[in-house]
């Protein structure tokens, strides 16, 4: 069991906590303390490491102080999508020619990835101006303005732009996955890598819905996530963290399972 629900249990039992709304309320009581610690912790992240991705498939990367969603420390660090990351180091060893990243936030891996790679276009989606801002920032601290284009709204049609180059396509949409990765609608689809953030709490049955999609055209491999993360090596300012704060360090604020499916093509194969 986490530690965030062994507490959460811990105060329903010592409250005596029984009307669902109640224990709703602890529930985003804590969600909001523990992001609110995290944001001092992220502080203190920053005055001993700077602004560069320290670890994982995307060291080196020049940061921004705050992300344009979410999580912030655990991507400093390193350690974000943790499960991910072998399969970004493959991506990576693939060389393609273009890389979409629909639903790219601030452009830690639009621009992460074209840092990496040096002949390949990434084209970056966020329907977010704020998003669409810091992508373009954090392109310009990593020097691949020009190889990173940022627009807003992604549609099936847009598919067709890529239709004969090799391409990976990434995609984190909280749950709009489901209308977009449709080969029916956009049968470009069939012939692209994909990796797609599968978000089960919002939209429960998603994974076997899109795996049904793309099982005959694609190779799936399902990539969960059981929140522990491993830093290698443990930076020594992080050794000086109590316990609670080093899991805050690495935790990612999601409130429910988000597996990952991870689907090569048979015909890029």
């Amino acid at each position: 069991m986490s530690w965030h629900l062994k507490i959460k249990n811990k105060l329903i039992e010592d409250l005596s906590l029984q009307d669902s709304n109640e224990i709703s309320q602890l529930n985003n009581a804590l969600r909001l303390l523990a992001k609110h610690r995290s944001l001092l912790i992220q502080n203190t992240v920053i005055q001993n490491s700077g602004l560069t991705v320290q670890q994982g498939p995307l060291a080196g990367l020049a940061f921004i102080k705050q992300s344009a969603e979410g999580c912030h420390v655990a991507k400093l660090i390193g350690c974000y999508e943790q499960p991910l990351h072998s399969h970004i180091e493959e991506a990576i060893e693939e060389n393609y020619e273009s890389i979409i990243n629909i639903g790219c936030a601030e452009g830690y891996y639009a621009v992460g990835m074209a840092r990496k790679l040096n002949e390949t276009k990434t084209y970056a989606y966020d329907i977010n101006e704020n998003a669409q801002r810091a992508c373009i920032q954090l392109a310009e601290e990593n020097g691949v303005t020009d190889r990173v284009q940022v627009g807003a709204v992604f549609s099936h049609h847009d598919f067709q732009k890529f239709k004969v180059s090799r391409t990976l396509v990434f995609c984190d949409i909280e749950g709009a996955e489901s209308e977009l990765l449709d080969p029916s609608l956009a049968p470009e689809l069939k012939s692209m890598d994909i990796i797609v953030e599968a978000h089960e709490v919002e939209r429960p049955g998603i994974v076997q819905l899109l795996s049904s999609r793309f099982e005959d055209s694609h190779s799936i491999s399902l990539v969960e996530d059981n929140g522990q993360r491993y830093l290698d090596p443990m930076p020594a300012w992080f050794m000086n963290f109590s316990h609670l704060d080093q899991l805050l360090a690495v935790w990612e604020w999601r409130s429910g399972p988000t597996p990952w499916l991870v689907m090569k093509s048979n015909a890029s194969a």
